[in-house]
């Protein structure tokens, strides 16, 4: 019988011990959580940063494109006119006029309208391709920075979780050495006593 009521208070011990082990675990989960939270908000802003940086930067790449490639490009197909025209001496309005038939107005300024829509098209399409490409480098360099933020922002989580669990670990250990050590003292106690 004492037996049994020596199991059963080394039974109770090792429920409250392991009881206090929860708590403890409990505790350190609500002491780390909150770094999780500000790894979170601090991700988010860096991503609001990069974005403010990269903003800027592509506003003063467009108006870069438009001030010295647009001009380029005007002048290389005016050049390339000039290098394609088969009759050099007769450009212009002549090559159009049989005799002393004029053109009519409405002509003239449709292919006007076309060759410049076609040069507008052309300066926009090279205008917004230089900007695609500058955008995905800016976007390619935000993405790292958040890459490597988020990557450290894992490492601290981690290294936090691995001090917990080893403080957890230490912990039951020297609970479950202390049970041990109560079951021990009192089998001996037990055995020492004579008629029981």
């Amino acid at each position: 019988m004492p037996i049994t009521a020596n199991r059963r208070k080394a039974r109770k011990e090792a429920e409250a011990t392991l009881a206090r082990l929860q708590d403890l675990a409990k505790e350190q989960t609500d002491r780390i959580g909150p770094y999780a939270d500000q790894a979170r908000d601090q991700a988010a802003l860096k991503l609001l940063q990069a974005r403010g940086w990269t903003a800027p930067r592509l506003e003063t790449a467009a108006l870069r494109v438009e001030d010295t490639v647009a001009p380029r490009v005007a002048e290389l197909l005016t050049t390339a006119a000039q290098r394609i025209d088969p009759n050099p001496g007769r450009r212009g309005l002549r090559l159009f006029r049989s005799g002393n038939r004029r053109i009519p107005r409405g002509v003239l300024i449709g292919g006007a309208a076309v060759v410049g829509g076609v040069l507008v098209y052309s300066l926009i399409r090279m205008r917004q391709a230089s900007q695609d490409a500058e955008w995905q480098e800016h976007l390619d360099q935000a993405r790292e920075q958040v890459r490597e933020t988020r990557e450290n922002l894992e490492e601290k989580a981690s290294d936090a979780a691995d001090s917990a669990a080893e403080g957890a670990k230490a912990t039951k250990a020297k609970v479950k050495e202390t049970v041990r050590a109560a079951t021990n003292e009192g089998r001996a106690q037990d055995n020492g006593r004579p008629g029981r």
